[in-house]
């Protein structure tokens, strides 16, 4: 059993989403907060497996809450459930450390999904929002590689798969492989782990 802690501001969504996880035979809303405080509060409590987390909150952003919940309830995963769909906003949570990003335009399918696949342990980001991911502030840092090779740079260097990365731009693993070894082969890298360095000394990703 999914146990989910769901946060945000808003009653009649947070309702919702709770009335939609009690409808899966395999997750449980274990319990809802109205603000961030609330949500450090609750997860310290019920240590929940995965935590619905609005971005805008009063007082306290998701974004400025992360690292509470994290303290206070580790085993747990973050998802970040926005009306920001910016590129820049889907980076900051990711490199936070926020298992996944859903816009709230998404499917009840979607958010389920999102759910499962963050408990399982990978990560997530909304598929119509993952082909924006390029990162412009950082082009002139990475001009040897196209605009799609920084995309598949970034997402690379946080940690996803092939065909992860392959589902969020709609191409096939092959490409994404294909893209990959140009990357590897512009830069003069030879690792995953000198592409991660490569990505935190140029401000792609920000530090963990």
């Amino acid at each position: 059993m999914i146990r989910v802690l769901v946060t945000d501001d808003h009653a009649v969504l947070r309702t919702g989403v709770a009335a939609l996880l009690e409808r899966e035979d395999d997750m449980s809303a274990v319990g809802q907060a109205a603000t961030a405080e609330q949500a450090v509060i609750k997860a310290r409590a019920l240590q929940p497996d995965v935590v619905l987390l609005d971005v805008v909150m009063p007082r306290k952003s998701g974004f400025d809450a992360l690292p509470e919940l994290q303290k206070v309830a580790p085993q747990a995963r973050m998802i970040m459930l926005s009306m920001q769909t910016s590129p820049s906003s889907i980076r900051q949570a990711l490199t936070a450390g926020a298992a996944g990003y859903v816009g709230k335009h998404a499917s009840d399918t979607d958010l389920l999904d999102a759910i499962r696949r963050v408990a399982a342990g990978s990560r997530y980001v909304d598929p119509e929002l993952g082909g924006d991911l390029v990162v412009s502030d950082a082009a002139a840092l990475t001009q040897p590689i196209s605009e799609r090779e920084r995309d598949v740079l970034f997402l690379l260097a946080l940690g996803y798969t092939n065909q992860q990365i392959a589902a969020m731009l709609f191409v096939s693993p092959r490409t994404v492989d294909t893209h990959r070894a140009h990357i590897m082969q512009k830069l003069n890298l030879e690792t995953r782990a000198e592409l991660v360095l490569y990505a935190l000394a140029n401000g792609l990703i920000g530090p963990n």
